[in-house]
């Protein structure tokens, strides 16, 4: 049997992104290619790995349990690549904007620590994005609401799950005690927004925008929204490193999704990029799949 890591590659990508179209984007090769990989691949193994409909794929038993298996050992063989000259392999520079990846951010990056003698170096700049261009981060964690497209040109990204917006208001308002609140509840006042990598925009309101009062950084929208004079809209991990006591966050009854994804430069690839892309995204495969109680997230 030649199995080879290409083969094990095409399976893990297939089973992430459910179709052979964006499988085939996310490893740089064409779709005839990887059609061709996992056909041979399912040769060589003699057993059906995946599931073809009309509209996606989906991993049989057999594949998923060879996809998990796969999952690690790749894993393990990119950490090992990283160690043959570990002197020429600089930190991870990782950034953002708001919220990180709220309450896990800590557990997943002393999880890192432990698997990897490559370390993390945190920063949260007022625009990742930005940071990504001028090399100044090698990785971020950024956030758009469904279905905006991420803008930064020759930048790879990689979904680590989705949440959901809150409210923001002052804690002391006449909103405070609700139990969640609306949209068009909130149109009806101004609405602080960051100048730089704002998670919620004015397009949230399709009809009926409400002022924007333009703010630039965290501590000035907690200040305004504290203040009474505005209410800020904001991904569900800001309730996590962003409290404050002047301010209650609220369910929004009608909250799209935000979605949060990794990216990184594809021209200036750190080499544990990678592998740590890979360990991000089977960590909250795993938080999502096996926590209790559940976690409030989904991939």
């Amino acid at each position: 049997m030649s199995v080879e890591f290409r083969h094990l590659r095409a399976l893990v990508a297939i089973g992430e992104h459910g179709t052979i179209t964006d499988a085939a984007a996310d490893l740089g090769v064409t779709q005839p290619t990887l059609s061709r990989t996992l056909a041979r691949f399912e040769e060589l193994v003699d057993a059906e790995l995946v599931e073809r409909t009309t509209r996606a794929l989906r991993l049989t038993e057999a594949g998923s349990r060879l996809r998990d298996d796969a999952v690690e050992l790749l894993a393990r063989l990119d950490h090992a690549l990283t160690r043959v000259h570990p002197t020429d392999v600089g930190p991870l520079r990782l950034g953002w904007a708001w919220a990180g990846l709220g309450r896990h951010t800590v557990p997943l990056l002393r999880a890192w620590r432990e698997r990897s003698d490559v370390p993390v170096e945190i920063s949260r700049p007022d625009d990742p994005e930005i940071g990504l261009l001028d090399g100044s981060l090698d990785a971020a964690v950024v956030r758009r609401v469904l279905p905006e497209e991420f803008a930064a040109a020759d930048t790879t990204t990689a979904h680590l799950f989705t949440e959901s917006l809150v409210a923001a208001v002052a804690a002391d308002g006449p909103l405070a005690d609700r139990s969640a609140v609306s949209l068009a509840e909130l149109g009806t006042q101004d609405v602080a927004l960051c100048a730089a990598s704002p998670t919620a925009t004015l397009d949230l309101w399709d009809q009926n925008p409400p002022r924007a009062v333009t703010v630039t950084n965290t501590d000035e929208w907690l200040t305004l929204i504290a203040l009474g004079r505005a209410v800020g809209v904001t991904a569900a991990a800001t309730t996590y490193g962003h409290t404050h006591p002047g301010v209650a966050y609220l369910p929004l009854a009608d909250a799209v999704r935000v979605e949060v994804s990794l990216a990184w430069p594809t021209h200036r690839e750190h080499p544990v990029v990678p592998e740590f892309a890979g360990f991000v995204r089977g960590h909250f495969r795993d938080l999502v799949e096996h926590a209790s109680p559940p976690v409030v997230l989904s991939l």
